[in-house]
């Protein structure tokens, strides 16, 4: 599966785990979010966080609100913490709309077909290897509304017209998150309260905006993968008192 993965990530956080960054410095907001680690000396941020929080500062509106929401349920003198989660549905569907148009990989862990079976109408014989598209489903015309867009409120709302029960999860499909059915991913529901609670924190924690001289941050995607094609930079103001920052 070498083959499906971000080798240049992998590179860069390998190099930050062992030692041999040429630069001991973070050049860019990169390295910054892969070089941060919590107390017991473990990453603190996932890919999807990255992403998740870097869709956000372009769209100011929709950083705006999502802060507004964490504001009004967990307040300023305390952070996030996971019981506010079921609280915080338009994080989430912030965090949910990242997972759709940012995926970790371009297709997902390759399935052999066990026998002859159609699915959709498509005949697919015993032995065939299987690999979905994370990209082509979650980018789908067909089954969303400007599908290259960043837009939170797509899954604010149930296809019978009322309020969406949030989820990082697909159960239909309509992109790959942690996957579903037999073979789905065993650490969904934990991947999904880290990547909330990151994110929250992130929103809570700081005011983000585009470097000095930028009017928003380049989000172009790389020809070859689905790195950025340019290096991420962004600036991070605190807007809590500061004395909930932790200090060494």
């Amino acid at each position: 599966m070498g083959v499906y993965h971000d080798p240049i990530i992998e590179e860069r956080i390998r190099q930050w785990r062992n030692g041999t960054m040429e630069n001991k410095v973070p050049e860019d907001l990169l390295d910054v979010l892969i070089s941060l680690m919590d107390e017991s000396g473990k990453t603190l941020l996932s890919i999807e966080d990255i992403k998740a929080q870097v869709e956000l500062i372009n769209p100011s509106d929709i950083l705006r609100k999502a802060a507004a929401e964490i504001d009004m349920v967990v307040g300023k003198s305390s952070w996030v913490q996971e019981s506010d989660i079921p609280k915080l549905n338009y994080v989430k569907v912030c965090a949910r709309e990242a997972l759709r148009l940012h995926p970790l990989a371009p297709f997902n862990v390759p399935h052999v077909s066990i026998s002859d079976t159609v699915v959709s109408g498509y005949f697919i014989p015993k032995g065939s290897h299987i690999l979905l598209s994370r990209t082509g489903l979650g980018q789908n015309h067909r089954i969303w509304h400007e599908p290259l867009k960043f837009n939170p409120e797509r899954h604010l709302t149930a296809k019978n017209g009322g309020v969406a029960d949030v989820d990082l999860a697909e159960q239909e499909l309509r992109f790959i998150s942690f996957s579903t059915g037999r073979r789905g991913c065993v650490g969904g529901l934990l991947g999904t309260a880290i990547t909330i609670m990151l994110l929250a924190r992130l929103i809570q924690g700081f005011e983000w905006s585009a470097p000095l001289g930028e009017s928003m941050i380049d989000l172009s995607e790389s020809a070859n993968d689905l790195l950025l094609a340019k290096s991420l930079f962004a600036h991070a103001k605190p807007r809590l008192p500061i004395h909930i920052y932790p200090v060494e």
